[in-house]
């Protein structure tokens, strides 16, 4: 009886921790022996013990939900029925299908700039981070079944010659500008959501489009210096949208992928044309993009490519959630398009898993999977029974995914709800050195808010013990602050008080972090779904749910 609930318990478990195969580079991978390596490496450890405990937790959720289905009546289910399909008719009416939404998101991106940088790293298995965790691997690494937010000591029982590269944000941060420079073209208004991903509305962008000659849509390309890898029929197979000329080198991905060039030219700008550039033998090194939404977002990508030798893949569609998911689906260095109309989409989303919508993540697979719910037809197969069991914003969240509806408005700097900053690392115990830690985190937060001219109200820390087990402590001040003096004085005090609860014993961390809701101006802002050193205006409130239902997080934004 007790093998039977330990075999329970670890089938439960690898949900949360083993190979997750909807990750782009993980496919066709050998599940069985990768989760075995993976459990063998976690048990006993204390990041085991405490997924355990989260695993238990999700269990008697499910449980709870169970017992609540099995009492709901014949009635009930008809009544909650008629009220979902007036809101879904409600919502098929305001389906706009007139934008066109792109998301960017670089590919493997801290480890491409570790490989273009370091060209000893280019066909050897790399990952960014610590033992600790790591940001990211690269497609070398994945095969292994290696990824983000995955310990750095079980990443190495799967693959024992893996890399791990310690990050260089402030290196990050100036390729990701370099990229962003190059998004402000076709959308001067889009929406950063970290370093390597952003989202666009390029909808004008493609009806001053129309009337541009050739000239303003022909880049020239930049060569590099062949070397022995090159490959070029590899790289042709790989990137068929441009012709051959068109293509450039770019960071080692995949075996089959030409390696990058150590020797870099300058990139020629296309809409200043020299006499040179003129000459017939010149134009035939030059590329010429086209008028459509398909072929602006592969210029966008050629450029990308050329600026910063790294791949982008992208995602075209109606909204910023559908354009996400499609990001996704030709990765790495590819894209792809649901064009913009109902059929389309409706065709797009029909068998998708639901895993693969952003938002929901492991615990939400299996709270809708313990309903029978494993794609988004399911969702709306059982929209009636989804609206008794979970929160009015959860089922109304799941309510839109199966019908593929998702924003097309792009959150402005005004609007912004949060800024965060964090920190992962090996074990730290002595207060100085946890002060001195909080210290640097609030530096850092408050350049970022300086930079862009907000302030909050609230801050907020946020904790992690050796034992995984996560804290959050937040203060609310009267006047809104952005300094690193005035930020540090709050946090220092909301860690001393963590501090202090475990004296004698010192505090042992792994991870600290300043998650924020700031504000621009004295407006009341929704509460922030980041963690990070957070501001908010105190007067701002969070609406609980009934007890009987279960709220979703960071379906739908």
């Amino acid at each position: 009886m007790d093998g039977t609930k330990e075999n329970n318990s670890d089938d439960g478990l690898l949900l949360r921790v083993g190979l997750n195969d909807n990750k782009a580079g993980m496919e066709g991978l050998d599940k069985e022996k990768i989760n075995k390596i993976i459990m063998e490496a976690t048990k006993g450890s204390r990041f085991y013990e405490n997924e355990l405990k989260k695993e238990k937790q999700v269990n008697q959720r499910i449980e709870n939900m169970m017992q609540q289905k099995s009492q709901i009546t014949t009635q009930q289910l008809w009544k909650a029925q008629l009220q979902v399909d007036r809101f879904a008719m409600e919502l098929e009416q305001s389906r706009n299908l007139h934008c066109t939404m792109v998301h960017i998101d670089m590919d493997a991106f801290y480890a491409a700039v570790e490989m273009r940088d370091s060209p000893e790293l280019r066909d050897k298995p790399i990952a960014v981070g610590s033992m600790s965790m790591l940001s990211t691997s690269n497609y070398h690494a994945r095969r292994f079944g290696v990824r983000a937010a995955m310990p750095g000591f079980i990443a190495k029982r799967l693959c024992p010659e893996l890399t791990i590269v310690s990050p260089n944000f402030d290196k990050y941060r100036e390729v990701s500008k370099e990229v962003r420079e190059i998004l402000a073209d076709y959308d001067p208004n889009f929406m950063a959501v970290s370093l390597d991903e952003a989202y666009l509305n390029i909808t004008e962008h493609l009806e001053e489009r129309q009337n541009w000659p050739e000239d303003k849509r022909r880049y020239f390309i930049k060569r590099g210096t062949p070397t022995e890898n090159d490959k070029p029929e590899a790289a042709i197979l790989k990137a068929p949208e441009l012709n051959e000329a068109a293509l450039s080198i770019s960071p080692l991905l995949f075996e089959d992928s030409p390696a990058q060039s150590q020797q870099q030219e300058p990139e020629i700008p296309s809409q200043e044309h020299s006499e040179e550039q003129r000459d017939p033998q010149v134009l035939q090194n030059s590329v010429i993009f086209g008028t459509s939404a398909e072929e602006a977002v592969k210029e966008i990508r050629f450029r990308i490519k050329q600026k910063t030798s790294l791949t982008a893949s992208a995602g075209i569609a109606p909204n910023t959630m559908l354009a996400k998911v499609c990001s996704d689906k030709n990765k790495p260095d590819g894209q792809y398009q649901i064009p913009p109309n109902r059929q389309a989409v409706m065709d797009f989303i029909k068998d998708l898993p639901i895993r693969k919508v952003p938002g929901i993540g492991k615990v939400t697979e299996k709270m809708l999977k313990a309903l029978g719910i494993i794609t988004c037809s399911d969702l709306y197969q059982k929209r009636a029974l989804l609206s008794l069991l979970f929160s009015e914003t959860s089922w109304h969240s799941f309510l839109h995914i199966s019908l593929g509806l998702g924003s097309t408005q792009l959150e402005r700097d005004g609007e912004r709800k949060s800024m965060s900053i964090e920190r992962t690392f090996s074990e730290i115990n002595k207060t100085e050195e946890l002060y001195s830690l909080c210290q640097e985190l609030c530096r850092g937060l408050a350049q970022d808010l300086q930079k862009e001219g907000l302030k909050g109200k609230t801050v907020t820390v946020k904790l992690k013990n050796v034992n995984f087990e996560v804290k959050t402590r937040a203060s609310t001040v009267a006047a809104a602050v952005s300094t690193e003096e005035e930020i540090f004085a709050i946090a220092k005090e909301l860690l001393k008080v963590e501090i202090d609860a475990d004296y004698p014993r010192p505090l042992r961390l792994r991870l600290m972090g300043n998650p924020g809701k700031i504000q621009k101006t004295a407006n009341v802002l929704a509460r922030t779904k980041r963690p990070g050193l957070m501001t908010q205006n105190s007067t701002s409130k969070k609406t609980k749910p009934n007890n009987s239902q279960y709220t979703i997080d960071s379906f739908f934004k």
